[in-house]
């Protein structure tokens, strides 16, 4: 994806980050009209990240946002300290990967938390995790729409 704009923003790791880190991909978006990307999704998807990065990591250190635009979409990582992969973002038939029970890849429709994860591989064009030399980085794409 050809670069129009990078940012990478360190937020604190508690709830306040997640309608932060929405308000920056917000404004990121809406600066670089040129990506012609669903904001609402980009937002959405960028606070499932962020809650789940807040939630799911120990300790204290602040995580980071980085946003990347470009003509063809944007990319969304949120890095943090945890070097644990992730729940399952890859997509999944209906035997499953392996190691990976189908309960774990459909969650219960009455339980609170448990959907960020499914929403993000259902709304984004990519998703995936990679290791970092602190931790991970857990990333989604969404592809430009028509202009």
């Amino acid at each position: 994806m050809p670069d129009v704009s990078a940012w990478r923003i360190p937020l604190p790791r508690t709830p306040a980050a997640v309608p932060i880190a929405r308000a920056l991909v917000r404004t990121a978006l809406t600066d670089v009209p040129a990506t012609h990307t669903d904001s609402d999704t980009a937002e959405l998807l960028t606070a499932e990240l962020v809650a789940n990065a807040v939630e799911h990591t120990a300790g204290d250190a602040p995580i980071e946002l980085v946003v990347e635009l470009g003509t063809n979409g944007c990319q969304v990582e949120v890095h943090d300290g945890d070097p644990r992969p992730p729940g399952v973002l890859g997509a999944i038939g209906t035997q499953g990967t392996a190691g990976t029970r189908l309960d774990d890849l459909m969650p219960d429709p009455w339980q609170e938390h448990g959907r960020g994860l499914l929403l993000i591989r259902a709304l984004s064009s990519a998703c995936g995790h990679r290791p970092t030399a602190d931790g991970k980085a857990v990333w989604f794409t969404l592809a430009a729409r028509p202009a």
